[in-house]
């Protein structure tokens, strides 16, 4: 068995407030877990938590993720801009077209996020996350496929995208050209070994994929920060 895609982290200048917007904007509950801090678990089985973790890196350039929310009507698209708006958000350019319909947000710490509008075929039955849009070569959507036992939904002119076999949100990658990696990443995913694994034979395994190992700083701290072949980071955690 594969990786479970245990959480999406954020890491955040301040933690709980950032938690506060996005359990607003996504309608899901708060906690404050002794052992994996502030969270937001999924809304449902088939869904990935969110967690908030404190960090000092200064955000510099675009996110290589990005959050594509969807939208039931016009109105629903409207609504959920406002109260982004209301709770902290920004308008931002990113080189969007008027015409692409999609609206384009900033979180209260820089992180972009994306409102689609309605009748958007690629995330029907996706979700309100219809997909976590990230910057990325084929490879790197092969990786992932692999990592976490997730079928491809999408291999064309360089685009890729998988999807949990039971559903929901998609995880895509753009394809070339690459925006320039700037700093630490401010998103990043963590796994959790396999219930029948262990964390080494899962991190070897990884490797065998394509992996590297990396330095991040966390010394005794029971996780391994890994990048995967286009250099995200990710890490894969003690045994849960």
């Amino acid at each position: 068995m594969a990786s479970q895609l245990f959480a999406l982290c954020f890491g955040a200048h301040q933690p709980l407030p950032l938690a506060r917007f996005w359990s607003e904007v996504l309608g899901r509950e708060l906690t404050d877990d002794p052992r994996d801090g502030i969270t937001l678990p999924p809304a449902d089985d088939i869904g990935f938590r969110l967690r908030f973790v404190p960090s000092q890196d200064r955000k510099v350039g675009q996110n290589r993720m990005h959050f594509d929310l969807t939208s039931t009507s016009p109105e629903d698209q409207r609504q959920t801009v406002a109260t982004a708006l209301r709770l902290g958000a920004q308008h931002i350019d990113v080189g969007q077209r008027p015409e692409e319909g999609h609206v384009v947000l900033a979180d209260p710490e820089g992180n972009e996020f994306c409102v689609i509008p309605p009748g958007n075929d690629f995330l029907a039955g996706c979700g309100f996350v219809g997909a976590l849009a990230c910057d990325g070569t084929q490879e790197v959507g092969y990786f992932w496929s692999e990592a976490l036992e997730w079928p491809l939904v999408w291999d064309q002119d360089q685009e890729t995208a998988i999807q949990s076999p039971r559903g929901g949100t998609k995880i895509t990658w753009g394809g070339p050209p690459l925006m320039p990696k700037t700093g630490r990443d401010r998103l990043h995913f963590d796994l959790a070994p396999p219930a029948d694994g262990d964390q080494q034979a899962e991190v070897d395994r990884l490797l065998s994929l394509g992996a590297t190992r990396i330095d991040a700083g966390q010394a005794d701290a029971g996780w391994v920060a890994m990048a995967d072949p286009d250099g995200n980071e990710f890490c894969v955690l003690a045994r849960r």
